[in-house]
């Protein structure tokens, strides 16, 4: 996607531009690809749209667990200013209702993997909380846990925090209502996905207010939030095959990159496979084929 160039996003996050329409938010998300904090240089074809779609999908299947920011997704719906650029947005946008948004990533684990593994391995807790002795690479934990970290700005890096650090930012009544409605979403959706083939070892939710009331915003449960894994290859005791950017951060730890801007360039085989990967995530999450919509 080439962002028309008389178009100034309000603010840029690491894969989204965002546009201020007063009461509402206008949500693009683009084909950026960022790891370990980092935007990289290449896109990756379609992922705008796939995101878009999967949170689209999650949205609908999860609106009885906690209310979301969407009002549409439908290009009839775009505002006027926006209308000369439908070709461009469509698929992969969101107009949203603006919320004050908590300073806080809410991350929830199923599994033992990635930063939680290396920690486990030191000191048998996961974010500071004790597990059980005897856990493996890959394990499936006894219950999904809840380690929320920092929301850093982009080029840095987001922070573990306890839940007790929560509470101070935000205050008790909203940190509990974060960690209850982010253990309810990851739990059912964890079901879906299973049913489908697909493993949501962790994700991370973002929430805030609308009208007083907490809302979930952003993306939700996509390949770029989540570490999405094959089902029926499922082997604990060592890393898994993954439908998200885990195979991306792979191949950047292997070319000796260390972790500061800029990133290398991506060969092109590790971006088609990276496409293929989203486009099976979304197909198998949905039951649906991918059709892309926009240029």
């Amino acid at each position: 996607m080439q962002q028309p160039q008389e178009l100034r996003p309000t603010s840029q996050g690491k894969v989204r531009d965002l546009f201020d329409l007063g009461d509402r938010m206008l949500l693009v998300a683009t084909d950026r690809l960022s790891a370990f904090d980092v935007i990289l240089p290449d896109a990756i074809p379609y992922k705008g749209e796939v995101l878009t779609k999967i949170s689209l999908f999650w949205f609908d299947v999860l609106d009885d667990v906690v209310a979301n920011h969407l009002i549409s997704a439908d290009v009839a719906d775009l505002p006027s200013e926006f209308v000369p650029y439908a070709e461009t947005f469509a698929g992969r946008f969101m107009l949203a209702k603006k919320a004050e948004v908590f300073p806080v990533e809410c991350i929830v684990r199923g599994y033992l993997a990635g930063s939680g593994w290396n920690e486990y391995r030191t000191s048998g807790t996961v974010c500071g909380q004790k597990l059980p002795e005897g856990l493996v690479e890959s394990s499936r934990l006894p219950e999904p846990i809840f380690t929320p970290s920092t929301k850093a700005e982009i080029g840095e890096h987001d922070e573990n925090i306890s839940f007790e650090r929560v509470v101070e930012l935000i205050g008790e009544e909203h940190a509990n209502a974060l960690r209850d409605a982010s253990i309810k979403l990851y739990s059912r959706a964890a079901k879906h996905a299973l049913d489908c083939g697909i493993i949501i070892a962790d994700t991370k939710f973002e929430f805030g207010l609308v009208d007083g009331v907490v809302t979930l915003v952003d993306e939700v449960l996509t390949p770029d939030s989540s570490r999405f894994w094959p089902a029926d290859s499922y082997e604990p005791g060592k890393g898994q095959p993954s439908f998200d950017k885990q195979f991306v951060r792979d191949w950047l730890q292997s070319s000796g990159w260390d972790k500061k801007p800029p990133a290398p360039e991506l060969p092109e085989d590790i971006i088609t496979i990276t496409a293929e990967k989203y486009v099976e995530a979304y197909e198998m999450i949905t039951g649906e084929p991918f059709v892309p919509e926009g240029d």
